[in-house]
């Protein structure tokens, strides 16, 4: 048995694992829920995720993962099965993995993702991480030895990895989460009550604490470390800001790629919350559903329901204050990977001058996890996102969508979504109620 695995931990910790962090108020607004629930099943229930699809058609023959022995093992092969670009690379130099002897400023972590998979890559480690998102039950976890062998075998891994991906910060459903710490010159974390969950609400100026950033824009605390021990909060963040290439701060051709870039992490801050909420929402409705409290649930569906509207429409996105551009083809490729409208126009295109998206609507909105949530939610969240977008709720909460903004948006929609609710085509009223 290898040396990680007899750790007995697991995690594609995204910048964070056991430290105390600041989560809002999401340890009482989302309670504990029984992972076992009859409704749930999460520890023993099949998967269906990206992972466990690629699995089942590597069990047939159908794909055979190449390795790579001079260097990466499996990658490659995974991003290329799994549909992840090399161009979604961002680099975590911080010790927040259960990999963490293996992490530091000179070899930092590689992490890539899409819309349903993430995969995590260390140098020297004999093996990768994988989080798949499973439409219904939300992520799973998993590991793959990284040593070449006739057929490879992704192993599920549920109670060891929930020591980091299960609790508030993750809306107490297991989940992933980005974080910004304070790390010291070998990576390890100076404060770790400083740690702070970040997602597309966070102001910039505290983001990406032991994360390599590539890319121009604001302040931020990327590339950042705190060198004196007697200072253990201050980062010196002399030549921190505006890198557009990390060579000389390590060796990058042990990567697929010299970067880690800017609006790769944006874009995965708004996925996990986005995700994280998908999930919550679609477990609370099916465990209301079991138990036969479907009528009781419904105040409960109204309120957690405008909570994801809120997130999905960026009510409380952090201001951008000067133009953000990345050093990757990231900001050109992510648009690529959605529909468009008969304008040609796109949940996916960037706008980084004064908010992320042009079109501030989630793009999850295409996710199978969107999709399979339970009738009574999606009904209930198309209901609440139509009445914003038709401009029959002009709450201040939406002040920063003009009308020229909901219109865009509810075109798009119109023109991308399948199943979309009938009085979303003929402009009629929603019918209320559960």
């Amino acid at each position: 048995m290898h040396n990680i695995r007899r750790l007995g931990l697991f995690g594609l910790v995204l910048g964070l694992a056991a430290l105390a962090l600041a989560a809002r108020d999401d340890a009482f607004e989302f309670p504990f829920i029984p992972l076992d629930h009859k409704a749930i099943q999460y520890p023993d229930g099949p998967a269906d995720d990206p992972v466990a699809r690629l699995q089942k058609k590597i069990d047939r023959g159908e794909v055979k993962l190449e390795f790579d022995s001079n260097r990466w093992g499996y990658l490659r092969s995974l991003l290329k099965n799994l549909g992840v670009n090399v161009d979604s690379q961002m680099l975590v130099f911080s010790k927040t993995s259960f990999q963490g002897t293996r992490i530091s400023p000179q070899k930092p972590r590689a992490l890539y993702f899409n819309d349903n998979v993430a995969i995590g890559y260390v140098q020297g480690s004999d093996v990768m991480e994988m989080i798949g998102l499973d439409p219904k039950q939300g992520v799973v976890f998993y590991t793959l030895d990284n040593d070449k062998t006739e057929k490879p075998q992704f192993l599920r891994r549920t109670d060891a990895c929930l020591s980091c991906h299960l609790g508030p910060p993750t809306l107490n459903i297991p989940g992933i989460l980005v974080t910004s710490v304070i790390p010291s010159t070998d990576g390890s974390v100076r404060v770790p009550a400083a740690g702070l969950i970040t997602d597309h609400r966070s102001s910039l100026d505290q983001r990406w604490g032991g994360w390599y950033v590539t890319g121009t824009g604001p302040q931020h605390n990327g590339n950042a470390v705190a060198p004196h021990p007697d200072q253990p909060s201050v980062l010196e963040k002399r030549n921190s800001q505006d890198v557009t290439s990390l060579v000389g701060r390590f060796d990058t051709s042990a990567y697929l790629a010299p970067t880690s870039d800017i609006v790769a992490l944006m874009t995965l801050e708004h996925q996990t919350r986005m995700t994280n909420l998908m999930t919550r929402i679609g477990w609370e409705a099916r465990i209301a559903a079991e138990d036969g409290k479907t009528k009781e649930f419904s105040s409960r569906l109204e309120s957690l329901a405008g909570q994801v509207v809120s997130y999905m429409l960026f009510a409380d996105e952090a201001k951008i204050w000067e133009p953000i551009k990345g050093v990757s083809t990231f900001t050109a490729t992510f648009p690529q990977r959605g529909p468009r409208d008969k304008l040609g126009r796109s949940l996916r295109d960037f706008d980084l001058n004064t908010r992320m998206f042009k079109y501030p609507l989630s793009y999850m909105i295409y996710s199978e996890a969107f999709d399979n949530m339970p009738e009574p939610v999606r009904k209930q969240i198309y209901q609440r996102l139509y009445e914003v977008l038709s401009g029959q709720d002009q709450s201040p909460m939406f002040a920063r969508l003009s009308s020229a903004d909901r219109r865009a948006i509810l075109e798009i929609v119109r023109d991308t979504k399948p199943g979309l609710p009938s009085y979303w085509n003929a402009g009629a009223e929603p019918r209320r109620g559960y």
